[in-house]
């Protein structure tokens, strides 16, 4: 009897979700009330990213500048998470995202023109600047400019995620457009949250909802990369 081997790039592709969902809800439950051991958040808060990466470093199948600018955002999203966890990093880590959210622009429009479909950005307008009037008064004079920065970035980059995944239609890319689309949805969800429980009201179990919808985003986005065929 003999046994076939399975492809190492097989078994990473079937393993790296688990590793991943695993290395996620140690960084979720580092707190206190849970596991209260905050060595565990400063290492699998940054390796759960850095999984994510390797995840979509192993996409080779699209388009270069896709790919590139979608590595280029994770990196970015890398130092955010680094700079977050310190006291002070706050500044430091909205713009880390702030130019995660412009490479993922940037990547969104690589097979799609930048706006070509309004609804999306008059969508995300309406319910950033909804956001920010109910948020405004509890943010600190000193970051309402960064603040408002970054939502643009954010909003624009879901838009355009959702602009290409409607100009798709039924082309062959539409289903990893879809991904796109769901992860600017996931983001702006993630930071609304994270944002209400910083300037607004401090939210139930904060972590678990803004860190399980943060790295589903950053999933999601990866995933809009096209694998590549395997060759038989």
């Amino acid at each position: 009897m003999t046994h076939t081997a399975i492809p190492w790039a097989t078994a990473w592709r079937y393993t790296l979700p688990w590793v991943l969902v695993a290395s996620a809800l140690l960084a979720i439950f580092s707190g206190p009330g849970a596991l209260d051991a905050e060595v565990l958040r400063f290492v699998f808060k940054p390796l759960t990213t850095i999984l994510i990466i390797a995840y979509a470093w192993s996409r080779t199948g699209d388009v270069p500048r896709r790919r590139t600018w979608v590595l280029v955002g994770l990196v970015f999203s890398l130092f955010g998470d680094v700079a977050l966890m310190w006291p002070g990093g706050f500044v430091a880590g909205l713009l880390a995202f702030l130019l995660a959210h412009l490479a993922y622009l940037v990547a969104f429009t690589s097979t799609t023109r930048l706006a070509s479909v309004w609804q999306p950005w008059a969508l995300y307008g309406v319910l950033s600047a909804a956001m920010l009037a109910q948020l405004w008064p509890g943010v600190p004079g000193a970051l309402q400019i960064p603040v408002v920065a970054y939502v643009v970035c954010l909003a624009a980059m879901a838009a355009q995620a959702a602009t290409w995944w409607l100009r798709e239609g039924t082309a062959p890319l539409s289903r990893e457009a879809g991904y796109a689309a769901l992860g600017g949805l996931l983001f702006v969800s993630s930071d609304a949250l994270l944002a209400i429980n910083k300037f607004l009201d401090p939210l139930p179990q904060a972590s678990l909802w803004v860190l399980s919808t943060y790295w589903a985003a950053q999933w999601c986005i990866a995933t809009s990369l096209k694998r590549k065929p395997s060759s038989n």
